[in-house]
């Protein structure tokens, strides 16, 4: 689907947010990228690695888009939106960037035949531990995923559109279900994230002098912000909960080879992982 609009607003000119306005007007789909943020600094910064070509402090600057990306933390994505749809003129569509999908979906189709906006929600499987506008990358989308997760109610063009954004910044989009997607994302990110903090807090700080490539690619996600993602962790707890229960089996299936000698056992535990890496490639 071919995609361009005049205006495009971001809420939360962060390294996503960032990466989102830099990828907007690397790729000259809009001529407009409104950075929408609390802190004068942060919208400075933003602007000058060309993230934006303007900001604002207030929400309502949103009445000038005709397509609102909100870039922020989970756990203030659905007020969010609510000032959002307040500001935006009918038909504005609106999309997010949340590690998370049931949740903030949800609080939107609650009010939906009020609403005056059309959003669909969406997850580009992309990032860094890095954070802040500096760190925003046009290309950081390029060959990732993005899923979008419309529900029954939502038009298929709506969604459509917000897929055709995506496609646009260089993702291969999927369609599914938020509920389907949290599923998916506890044990593809969260559950990881947790198993990273756990290799990260456990080591003890008289070894870290002798931590190699290894232990820093395990634990390179555990320097992500803490605040963001026990968000993250707690929107998603029974799904993530699900996903940990299953890595913990399975390290008490390999404690217990461990213990017992049992070489043939381990052998198969891990060639199953190297399959499984494998498989994903480099």
């Amino acid at each position: 689907m071919n995609v361009q609009w005049p205006s495009v607003a971001i809420v939360g000119v962060g390294m996503i947010g960032g990466s989102v306005g830099k990828a907007i007007l690397a790729r000259r789909l809009a001529k407009r990228v409104i950075g929408i943020g609390r802190s004068a600094t942060s919208l400075a910064a933003a602007k000058k690695a060309g993230a934006v070509t303007e900001t604002a402090l207030d929400v309502t600057a949103v009445a000038d888009a005709d397509l609102v990306v909100v870039a922020a933390g989970v756990a203030g994505i659905p007020e969010l939106l609510d000032a959002i749809d307040a500001a935006v003129r009918p038909g504005t569509l609106v999309t997010d960037t949340g590690s998370t999908k049931a949740s903030i979906v949800a609080a939107w189709e609650r009010r939906r035949r009020g609403r005056r906006g059309r959003f669909v929600g969406s997850h580009p499987i992309a990032g860094s531990h890095r954070r802040g506008p500096a760190a925003a990358d046009a290309e950081l989308f390029a060959g990732r995923v993005t899923v979008v997760t419309p529900v029954a109610a939502t038009p298929s063009h709506d969604a459509d559109e917000v897929g055709g954004l995506w496609s646009a910044l260089g993702s291969t989009v999927f369609m599914m279900t938020p509920r389907e997607h949290d599923r998916i994302l506890a044990a593809t990110s969260h559950a990881p994230h947790l198993v990273a903090a756990a290799v990260a807090a456990a080591t003890p700080t008289a070894a870290l002098a002798f931590t190699a490539g290894g232990w820093r690619d395990t634990t390179r996600i555990a320097a992500g912000d803490p605040d963001l993602w026990a968000d993250i962790l707690l929107d998603n707890a029974a799904e993530t909960a699900r996903a940990l229960n299953r890595f913990a089996g399975l390290v008490e299936r390999m404690l217990s080879a461990i213990e017992a000698g049992d070489r043939r056992r381990l052998i198969t535990i891990l060639t199953r992982a190297k399959d499984t890496r494998d498989a994903v490639g480099s």
